[in-house]
């Protein structure tokens, strides 16, 4: 886990590496057993080769890939896919937004966590680097049916990389909504990422999640402990 400037930035530095015919092999086995479950697109997202607390440099790759080493962890050495998502702690009046994973998601599956969430993505991309605020609120508008006009301000808080090879960047969300004007939104235009959506206090939060007997993603306290 580490904290990072307000500034953080992300360059694209090199090309996307080719696999050997072996592994390539391998990645389309897992990719085609994860289609198989449920309908997939192999899109390009942002892979980070290095970073630190101002910034991250890598390369766009293949979501198949990462979806590979997803299903095998063991490939990391391999295909080395750092992928990078980003993560909002959606913060109203009324507390901070959960949201439920879906059963069938790929990473995660029936976990709490604090959306707006997902892949940095090929639509961030400004010619030699990612717009990390604008993943952010496109994640925002799909997820939970809100507008870039919703937002007062976006901060930075930090990367927390798991062990599959994800790297988050958690970011505080602001916005002047109530809980009420938030769940209408997602109800009218989120999409179905969240099997459920709620608004709680941000002191009530563990406790909320530890009643449901769920599970939180480890996003989520690392942002908690960082929400001002």
């Amino acid at each position: 886990m580490l904290d990072v400037s307000p500034d953080i930035t992300a360059r694209i530095v090199r090309a996307m590496p080719p696999l050997d015919p072996a592994l390539e092999a391998v990645v389309e086995r897992h990719w085609q057993a994860a289609c198989a479950r449920h309908p997939l697109f192999n899109g390009q997202v942002f892979c980070a080769d290095r970073y630190d607390a101002t910034g991250l440099e890598g390369h766009w790759t293949e979501y198949r890939r990462e979806v590979a080493q997803m299903a095998d962890p063991g490939l990391f050495p391999l295909l080395r896919v750092r992928a990078l998502a980003v993560c909002g702690a959606l913060c109203c009046p009324d507390g901070v937004v959960l949201g439920l994973r879906e059963a069938g998601s790929v990473y995660q599956p029936g976990q709490w966590q604090l959306p707006p969430a997902g892949s940095v993505d090929r639509g961030a991309d400004r010619g030699g680097t990612a717009d990390l605020r604008a993943a952010l609120l496109a994640e925002l508008e799909e997820e939970l049916g809100l507008t870039p006009d919703a937002v007062t301000t976006i901060r930075p808080l930090c990367l927390v990389e798991h062990p599959a090879g994800v790297l988050d960047l958690g970011m505080q969300v602001t916005t002047l909504l109530g809980a009420a004007e938030v769940l209408a939104a997602h109800r009218a235009r989120g999409n179905r990422e969240y099997a459920e959506v709620a608004v709680v206090a941000v002191a009530d939060v563990p406790g909320w999640i530890a009643d449901r007997g769920g599970a939180a993603v480890p996003t989520v306290g690392a942002l908690l402990e960082r929400l001002r």
